[in-house]
């Protein structure tokens, strides 16, 4: 089994289904996935706050997590319920990955 491809805030880049064909993970495009220019953004704002700005490997690692900028980014295809789900999930990902 391959390892995960785990962005800086938790999401599993490598089960998205534009990867690896139009995008190789946030770390590899450097915080603009396909996604940033769709939504109208330079870089994912996640990835400017905890790579270039706190200089953190990733979002388990900062003590606001889950800040706001974390709770409100949110999948205008995903019900409230699926964000909320998806929302636990990142972040228990990303504290079980601070502990290593």
């Amino acid at each position: 089994m391959e390892t995960p491809i785990i962005s800086c805030c938790g999401t599993v880049c490598s089960e998205c289904p534009a990867w690896p064909d139009s995008c190789d993970g946030c770390f590899a495009v450097h915080g603009t996935p396909y996604w940033t220019a769709e939504a109208g953004l330079e870089r994912c704002p996640l990835y400017a706050c905890c790579r270039r700005e706190r200089e953190l490997p990733h979002c388990g690692l900062c003590k606001e997590l889950p800040c706001e900028m974390f709770r409100s980014l949110k999948d205008p295809a995903m019900s409230d319920e699926e964000h909320e789900k998806g929302l636990s999930e990142r972040i228990a990902r990303l504290k079980s990955r601070s502990q290593e």
